[in-house]
């Protein structure tokens, strides 16, 4: 395996901040379109700003959070993977068994929400495995490969298309599971077809490549150690020009080219966040402060995660609060900062009392039983 001159192994809180934030994003874009409920019936209560809120909210926060999660994911990988090697111990068959058990954590977690992405992130994980093997250079022409969308490029040059039949079936079926069945209805359709769900979604949006291209580039930045202070210089730089792209792209029309160019366009909004916080995180004592609370919060990421998809589906389905009729965008939006910041609390309670969060803590015994 690929070694580093990573330091003694230690949490890295700017990473936990940037985990906080993913996590904190994904409630609020979820509840943005009421936990996958895109419903036609009119909405009771409604804003004029609901329409900007929602474009405004999607801009910043559709994709981006899931790639930051995947991009802090690859980090984690590499670090407990190098303190293994430092122990002389193989890590990789104890990873697959990790992946293992959040694919476990996955199903657990659709018969709530069917958006769930930890199944999908268990199989990235396991392709981490052979490529944390490959030197540094063949690693960085992967990341490129996949960055340029090589799929959605191929059909673009090519004039095939893929046919996105099966994805609206399942997708209009579920959703009127959401809207009028019960909770074991939906949850037995969620788990029969989540994963296929996710999947082709992931497929259609141009996610699938792009989602294993932060997987790996997460893991390559702990390579290189450039989540540490001393690479902040690296960072004003990729925050340049990530500006300069998103600018550039915002005034094209995509036209023809919208499958391909709106995934790239995506990733470098991801990346002008991530070099934003981190060098922002770095310069600035008050920056620190201000996302301290952030970082209690992306410790308890898996916690978070799957607390607010229990949550959220129960307010916003009609087995539950049935809100997916009663809100708009702006005061979904209200219920997810309300999700966030009595989740915040909860972490902050249990973090005093415990080293790791409750689901985190399960996790661990289970890797190492």
């Amino acid at each position: 395996m690929q070694t580093s001159q990573l330091l003694p192994n230690k949490r890295i809180d700017v990473a936990d901040a940037l985990r906080g934030i993913a996590v904190a994003g994904i409630i609020l874009y979820h509840s943005v379109e009421h936990f996958d409920i895109f419903t036609q019936e009119p909405i009771v209560h409604t804003l004029p700003c609901d329409e900007t809120v929602g474009n405004v909210l999607a801009w910043l926060l559709s994709g981006k959070m899931y790639g930051i999660f995947a991009l802090l994911f690859g980090l984690t990988f590499f670090i407990m993977s190098k303190s293994r090697q430092n122990s002389q111990q193989s890590f990789s068959c104890r990873f697959a068994w990790r992946m293992c058990l959040l694919f476990v954590f996955g199903i657990i977690n659709v018969a709530f929400y069917d958006g769930d992405i930890l199944m999908l992130y268990a199989v990235y994980g396991l392709l981490l495995i052979p490529v944390s093997y490959l030197p540094s250079r063949a690693v960085w022409c992967i990341i490129v490969l996949l960055a340029i969308q090589p799929v959605e490029l191929f059909c673009l040059l090519t004039g095939i298309t893929i046919d996105h039949t099966r994805l609206f079936d399942i997708y209009h079926h579920t959703i009127a599971l959401h809207e009028n069945g019960t909770f074991w209805e939906n949850a037995v359709n969620n788990v029969c077809y989540g994963f296929e769900l996710n999947l082709r979604y992931n497929v259609y949006s141009g996610r699938l490549t792009q989602l294993f291209c932060f997987f790996i580039l997460g893991m390559q930045l702990g390579r290189q150690r450039l989540f540490y202070g001393e690479s902040v210089r690296i960072w004003h730089r990729v925050l340049a020009i990530s500006f300069a792209i998103v600018i550039a792209l915002s005034c094209i029309d995509f036209g023809t080219w919208h499958l391909w160019l709106k995934p790239i366009y995506c990733l470098f909004i991801m990346l002008m966040i991530v070099s934003s916080v981190i060098s922002a995180w770095y310069a600035f004592k008050g920056v620190r402060r201000m996302l301290h609370h952030l970082c209690t919060f992306g410790r308890m990421s898996l916690t978070n995660y799957l607390l607010q998809s229990a949550i959220g589906s129960f307010i916003f389905s009609g087995y539950g609060l049935a809100c997916y009729r009663l809100v708009g965008t702006t005061y979904a939006v209200l219920i997810g900062l309300a999700m966030t910041v009595c989740q915040c609390l909860f972490c902050r309670w249990w973090l005093s009392r415990h080293s790791r969060g409750p689901m985190e803590n399960i996790w661990r015994k289970l890797t190492w039983i």
